[in-house]
């Protein structure tokens, strides 16, 4: 037996390495489990590794390590609408919710935990990384829009309509993934602009900003 037909040689993890490598186990199980439902033992096992080297990197427990995978989910999400302002506007937001609803049909059951609360574990401190992920959007879909600073309405606006998105996402899930998820999409940005549509009536932004879609079209 020559040396070179041993296992490979074990490679020592970086601390980001290997925060990184316990923060996606941690995801993995709270994808599909409620998060009081996550033991760190549960992490350590998914992750390879022993329950101390979890405190070691997480000392304050599964609150922390619940934050920690949050964030990251958050960071992820926030992404989603991170398009490219280049050409027609609904087909960017359509690119977006693609990512996002791919995001939702990954962390399946798990999604409303992650980022609706209702858990037992949820703080102030969760409800503002969740809330953060819905200003980030409506930022980024501002920008989309060409609107430096949105007016009351159009922003209330924008703000429902995602608020929307997650709703009929955690539906989508109740429903078992039906409509399929394309159809899904457009009824979704088919709803956009029916509400942009609907406060265009009442405010001049808003009406601007349907103008400069109708011409897209």
């Amino acid at each position: 037996m020559t040396p070179s037909a041993a296992t490979p040689a074990y490679r020592r993890l970086s601390v980001e390495e290997r925060r990184s490598q316990l923060l996606d186990a941690a995801l993995s199980l709270f994808a599909h489990r409620a998060p009081e439902d996550v033991s760190l033992d549960d992490v350590a096992e998914a992750a390879g590794v022993s329950r101390p080297l979890v405190y070691r990197y997480f000392p304050g427990g599964k609150q922390q390590l619940y934050e920690a995978a949050l964030r990251s989910a958050a960071e992820e999400l926030q992404h989603c609408f991170d398009e490219p302002r280049e050409g027609p506007l609904l087909p960017r937001l359509a690119r977006a919710l693609d990512r996002y609803l791919a995001f939702v049909d990954e962390h399946d059951t798990g999604f409303s935990a992650l980022l609706q609360g209702g858990s037992v574990v949820e703080t102030s401190r969760t409800t503002a990384i969740v809330d953060g992920v819905r200003r980030a959007a409506a930022e980024h879909i501002f920008r989309h829009l060409g609107v430096s600073a949105a007016e009351p309405r159009l922003r209330m606006t924008v703000r429902m309509w995602i608020t929307s998105v997650e709703a009929a996402s955690l539906m989508w899930l109740d429903e078992d993934k039906q409509p399929p998820v394309q159809e899904l999409r457009d009824w979704l940005v088919e709803q956009f602009v029916a509400a942009l549509t609907v406060t265009a009536g009442r405010d001049p932004q808003t009406a601007a900003v349907v103008g400069g879609l109708a011409g897209e079209g």
